[in-house]
This record gives structure tokens, C-alpha cells and sequence, in this order.
């Protein structure tokens, strides 16, 4: 069965989904597509092969043409889509956020249990990367004995000049690592801290850069997460889990280690499309395969919901500079069937 996708949204991350679903992925056409920018939606139709473009979003999501939506346009839409899809039956993937805060992320998931069936997937991507699985896999398999604590870094060379937030370095790239140690212990977070360390000169003004977020998981493992978004000399995302009788880490790079001259060196990714291209074609072509086969996976609304939640909670750390517990949530039975 090929899957005959809508694409909502085709600026940057929507037009690399694009890519990788008509040259690097099997089983996917992309057959239409809508953007608040009606010449770039044509512009990206126009390469394509027999691919309609929408006016607006539910306009593509009516369309009977259209198998599954894939939801990349700007954040605070994703809610009014992803209910779209939901109503209409159809399968939705939606790059994070799931929405922008835990009430519409709940109003979708109340959705999906009311529809009886699954049909949300998240873009947590780093679930995907095959260096985060190989951690996972230490840590499951108990050679570094119990997990004590995590120690992650989050680096950008830089983010936009304007427009950006010092409250979205944690709802736009903490929120990665939130539901990446969910994942990785397989257990909630409790509670939260951040602290504001000396600000870099490279940020603007009114951006506190870097943070470090401090994560206390149900068991008493503690997850410290480093955020630093202008710090120039690539991106660069670290992971190491300490255990009782060892630690694992991700690799410092993918590439070679040379060593050359008295000197060694290797390559730090440029951005986020370099240090994760893998991650993102792995995570689709599942997404796919569950649609074809009329199955689910990946990260789920419930994810999102508590993702956001989690970011709610260490926004309101930062506002008051003080420890924060999450509030619980039980989990509908709905997420555990499967």
C-alpha cells in the first residue's frame, strides 16, 4: 500500500519531510499540501507529482485523496489541526509541540480516546537516533547497574536575532530532553528546578542563555540539562547516564577521530538537520509503515500531553526561581492498551 499524504505546512522542517518522503522513504506520496504561504505551497506542488495544493489546512484534511496529514506548520495551529485529523479518522503526525500548552494537549488526547482509535503520532525524533537507542539499551539491560543520574547538553550555534525567547529555550529545545528521559528510564518526572548561570554575551539582551534544568525522576534519578543556544561553534548535543558500576554516553562524534601533526580532531554537526538526519528518515518511514499497516507507534498524544506539562511546570521554576513539582496525571487506560 503506498500512503498518500497531506502536508500541512512547507517551510523548513515541512519541506525536508517532503524530501525525505518522495526520494529517501518507501511506501509515501505526497499528494497534497497547503501553507500560510500560498506561492511557496505551489512552488513546493509544483515539484512534485500529481500533488493538489489546499487552501487551508482543513481543506487538506477533507480531502478524500489524502490517507494521513502530517502536521509542520507553526505551533499554536498544530491543535486545530491535529483535531481536524482526529475527527476526520485520519492518521496525524504532528512535529512537536503536540500544542503549546497542556490544555489543548489534552483536548486532543481526550479526542483520540473519544475516537476509539489511535491516530496521533509526536515528532520526538531523538527516540529515533541510534547513539540515544544504544544508551537506552545500557540502561535496560542493567551493565551499568541502576541508573543514579543523567548529565545532558543541548547546543546551538546561535538561534534567530529576534523573535526568540528566553521561556522558548525550554518550550522550543528542552522540551527535546523532557520527553527524551521519560523514554529513556521509563518514568515520570516529579519535579523541576532552573537555574540562571552567567549570561552569554553572544545572546541578545533579553535572553537568558544559557539555563540548566534540573529533572527529578520518580525514582530519584536526577537529570541535569544544559541549554546553550549561542554558542557558536556548532551543535552539539551530549548525553551520558552515570550507574552504579558504570556509565554510558553518546559518541562525541559520528565521524572519524583524526589525528594528525601532534593534533586530533572531529567534526561537530552544523545544526539540527546534520546532527539528527538519520533520526528523522527512521521515525517517518515508521510512522508510514504503522499507517499501511493500520497500526500505531512512536510517541503518542499522551506524550505530548506530559511533555507539555513538564514544560509548563519549568517555566513556572523559572518565573520563580525555585523547585517545582509536576503535578501527576493519570494515565488513560487508552495509552497502555497495544
Amino acid at each position: 500500500m503506498t500512503v498518500r499524504v497531506g502536508v500541512i505546512g512547507v517551510g523548513m522542517i515541512g519541506q525536508d519531510h517532503i524530501r525525505r518522503l518522495t526520494q529517501v522513504l518507501s511506501g509515501a506520496q505526497v499528494v497534497a499540501v497547503t501553507d500560510v504561504d500560498p506561492a511557496r505551497a505551489q512552488s513546493i506542488a509544483d515539484g512534485l507529482t500529481s500533488c493538489t495544493v489546499h487552501a487551508t489546512g482543513q481543506e487538506l484534511i477533507g480531502d478524500d485523496a489524502v490517507d494521513a496529514v502530517l502536521v509542520t506548520s507553526w505551533g499554536p495551529t498544530h491543535e486545530e489541526f491535529v483535531l481536524a485529523a482526529i475527527e476526520a479518522g485520519k492518521p496525524v503526525f504532528c512535529e512537536k509541540p503536540l500544542a503549546t500548552t497542556q490544555e489543548a494537549c489534552r483536548r486532543i488526547v481526550d479526542a483520540e480516546v473519544a475516537s476509539g482509535k489511535r491516530l496521533v503520532m509526536v515528532g520526538f525524533m531523538r527516540r529515533y537516533d541510534a547513539p540515544y537507542q544504544a544508551v537506552k539499551a545500557a540502561v535496560d539491560d542493567g551493565s551499568i547497574g541502576a541508573p543514579l543520574l543523567m548529565h545532558c547538553a543541548h547546543r546551538n550555534p546561535s538561534v534567530p536575532p529576534y523573535g526568540f525567547t528566553t521561556e522558548m529555550i525550554i518550550t522550543d529545545s528542552a522540551i527535546h530532553e523532557i520527553d527524551l528521559v521519560r523514554w529513556m528510564f521509563g518514568e515520570e518526572i516529579v519535579a523541576t528546578t532552573v537555574l540562571k548561570p552567567r549570561r552569554n554575551s553572544n545572546a541578545g539582551d533579553d535572553l537568558q542563555d544559557p539555563l540548566i534544568i534540573l529533572l527529578e525522576m520518580a525514582s530519584g534519578v536526577l537529570v541535569d540539562v544544559e541549554v546553550s543556544l549561542n554558542i557558536r561553534y556548532g551543535y552539539d548535543i551530549r548525553g551520558e547516564v552515570v550507574g552504579e558500576i558504570g556509565t554510558a554516553a553518546l559518541a562525541e562524534t559520528a565521524g572519524a577521530v583524526v589525528k594528525s601533526d601532534g593534533r586530533y580532531a572531529g567534526r561537530v554537526p552544523a545544526s539540527w538537520q546534520e546532527r539528527f538526519v538519520r533520526a528523522y528518515d527512521v521515525e517517518l518511514q515508521d510512522w508510514i509503515d504503522a499507517v499501511a499497516s493500520g497500526g500505531f507507534t512512536g510517541p503518542s498524544a499522551w506524550d505530548g500531553h506530559l511533555a507539555a506539562v513538564v514544560s509548563d511546570t519549568c517555566l513556572e521554576a523559572l518565573r520563580i526561581g525555585q523547585r517545582v513539582e509536576v503535578a501527576s496525571h493519570e494515565r488513560p487506560d487508552f495509552y497502555t492498551k497495544g
